[in-house]
């Protein structure tokens, strides 16, 4: 499959949203030579360097936004795009039982880079042993994409 090209706005130079430490951010600006599956103005996607599925795949804002901890109910929006972009992935994968899919995220401090990002596994069933421990639901460690928009949703009832 033919590299997607990053949008002419998702540049090395934009300071604003670009962590320049940050390994997703500089996938996004295509300074790390990776394929991106997925790019447009606000998402991208590409494969996990250490898949846990058969499809597995990691969808990013291109603008750097911290980890699931530090988001709020004006996030949910996002989060849900990033859902629904997952999804697109998967059926131009032929993946259409999303029943056996996995869409989630590793709740700090479980979280190996800082920069938001949505796993997406599939088939589920397929997962080995170690991945379905490191994408365990209801675990301390892993939140589903549903359970973090419930929650976002919820911060601002509490405010």
């Amino acid at each position: 499959m033919a590299a997607v090209e990053a949008p002419a706005n998702v540049s090395k130079t934009n300071s604003e949203g670009y962590e320049k430490k940050c390994i997703f951010c500089k996938i996004v600006n295509k300074e790390m030579g990776t394929e991106l599956i997925h790019c447009d103005e606000d998402i991208s996607c590409f494969q996990d360097i250490k898949p846990g599925a058969p499809h597995h795949y990691l969808v990013v804002p291109n603008k750097h936004v911290g980890n699931c901890k530090s988001l709020s109910k004006e996030h949910v929006p996002l989060v849900k795009r990033m859902v629904e972009t997952g999804k697109e992935i998967l059926q131009k994968k032929n993946i259409t039982d999303l029943s056996d899919v996995r869409f989630g995220f590793h709740w700090p401090p479980f979280c190996s880079v800082t920069h938001l990002h949505l796993h997406v596994l599939a088939p589920a069933s397929q997962m080995s042993l170690m991945s379905r421990l490191f994408y365990r639901l209801n675990s301390y460690w892993f939140i589903t994409a549903d359970q973090l928009i419930e929650l976002l949703n919820s911060k601002e009832e509490s405010n």
